[in-house]
Parts: C-alpha cells; sequence; structure tokens
C-alpha cells in the first residue's frame, strides 16, 4: 500500500480543516517550530502526538491509518468487511434497524453510498427504477439522480438534487475522498428536466423527498444514523438512512402498500 509522505498528509488536512500552523501547534500543545519540521521532514511525531494532531484536524479512520503508516508505525484500524463472521454482531444490529422500521423505507450505505442492506419497504422508492441501476453494487446516489432512476418521479428534483449535492460536498471536505469527488461530478451532470411541483408550501425545517408513485404522491423526510464509537473502518463508515412520512396522508399510503 502506498501512502504520501506524512507532511503532505498533514499539510492537506490542515489546508482543508483551514488551520494555520500556529493554530495546529497551539491545539495540540507542541510547538510552531516542531510542528513545521514534522511537515517538512525533519522530524518524526510519536505515535501519541500523531494521535493528537489527528484528533485536532478530525482526520477520519482510514486516513488516520496513512498518517500512522507514513510515520512508520502500524496502523490502529482494521478493515472487515460486513459480511464477515467478525463482523455477525454489527450486521445484526444492521438489520434490526432496518426490519424495525418497516413499513417505511431504510438502507444501510457504505461511505461511497454504496447500499449494503435495505428493509423490505424501500421497494417504494425503486419500483419504477431500470433494472441496470439495481445490478449491484447499487449507489443510492447514482439511483436518486439518474434520469433512468428516481429523478422522473420526484416532483421536487431540482430541491432534492441540491440538497444531495451539498451533502455529498460537505462529506468530501471532511474525507478528501477522490472516488465521492468522482461521483459528485458524475451525478452533477445527469441531464434530467428540473421539476419543483412538490404541493403546499416547502417546509423550512426539512428537504423533503416528494415522490409521484403508481399509488400516489408520497413526501418524505430522513434521518441518518451512524455508530457512535466505531473502531473499524467499515463500521466508522457505515450509515442508515431512514425515510419517514413527511404527512398523514403518506402515512397512510405506505401502510396501505404494507397491508397494514
Amino acid at each position: 500500500m502506498q501512502v504520501a509522505p506524512l507532511g503532505e498528509q498533514l499539510r492537506e488536512w490542515r489546508t482543508r480543516r483551514r488551520m494555520s500552523q500556529m493554530d495546529l501547534a497551539l491545539d495540540t500543545e507542541i510547538s510552531t517550530r516542531h510542528l513545521s519540521f514534522i511537515e517538512t521532514g525533519r522530524s518524526k511525531p510519536s505515535a501519541q502526538m500523531l494521535g493528537r494532531i489527528a484528533d485536532c484536524l478530525e482526520v477520519p479512520h482510514r486516513a488516520r491509518n496513512a498518517l500512522l503508516l507514513a510515520a512508520g508505525y502500524a496502523p490502529d484500524f482494521q478493515e472487515r468487511p460486513l459480511d464477515s463472521a467478525e463482523m455477525a454482531g454489527m450486521r445484526a444490529i444492521v438489520e434490526h434497524v432496518l426490519k424495525g422500521h418497516e413499513p417505511y423505507p431504510a438502507l444501510a450505505v457504505d461511505r461511497h453510498w454504496n447500499m449494503v442492506a435495505a428493509n423490505a419497504a424501500v421497494g417504494v422508492l425503486i419500483g419504477q427504477v431500470s433494472p441496470a441501476l439495481l445490478a449491484p453494487p447499487v449507489n443510492v446516489l447514482r439511483l436518486a439522480l439518474h434520469p433512468d432512476g428516481l429523478a422522473p418521479q420526484i416532483a421536487n428534483y431540482a430541491m432534492w438534487r441540491a440538497h444531495i449535492l451539498h451533502r455529498l460536498d460537505l462529506q468530501i471536505e471532511a474525507s478528501a475522498d477522490p472516488a465521492l469527488a468522482s461521483l459528485r461530478d458524475e451525478i452533477a451532470g445527469y441531464a434530467v428536466e428540473a421539476n419543483d411541483n412538490a404541493a403546499g408550501p416547502v417546509s423550512s425545517i426539512a428537504v423533503p423527498l416528494v415522490l409521484e408513485t403508481p399509488a400516489g404522491r408520497i413526501s418524505f423526510v430522513s434521518t441518518v444514523t451512524i455508530f457512535g464509537t466505531p473502531v473499524d473502518i467499515t463500521l466508522s463508515e457505515l450509515a442508515i438512512e431512514a425515510f419517514f412520512p413527511a404527512d398523514a396522508e403518506s402515512a397512510a399510503l405506505l401502510q396501505k402498500l404494507a397491508g397494514k
């Protein structure tokens, strides 16, 4: 595994967090001179000092491993597939949360927004999309904005597209993941006629997802759940997105579709 030099990585993270050397030195209680020597390769930090710097810069688990490797230390965090035997307990928790959310849709995604699990109610969202977009790995952002995906059904497409791109921008800023930047370029370039036909005033509390389905209009709001204290890379990058009905009519329709 090739990693960039430690100083180069630290400068990139410091720049992303908009911190000067003095700011970072003060927050980590080291001298500006010492930090400068670390960034230029003239000094090697201890693993503990590197941990303090990474904490201050809010470096994600995957990138922390890269910092440690560049400094000549063993990585702190393992990465185990969600379907591995070691992760069986965590996988059971994810499946329990997804199942418990029915009859409303919920799904789990990895760091690149590829769907790793979903409950049965997600069928309400994907019933009209092209089968080509449902071939694994299913990328839920591509599915949402692609002309052959959910896009033609989204009554407030322009609003939802702006919401997704903003979320992606924040994630790219936090993670510095080039694959996410590539995904953003792709989905931002989709040519889809923008709709903004959602009935009623737009909520100032949350951005809704308003779908025109064969059964009728359904409005959703979503929440995102992450694990609070992960020490595994896969788990730290896993998110569960749960969709709730935004109004009584949508709730009743979802209950009806579920046969409840």
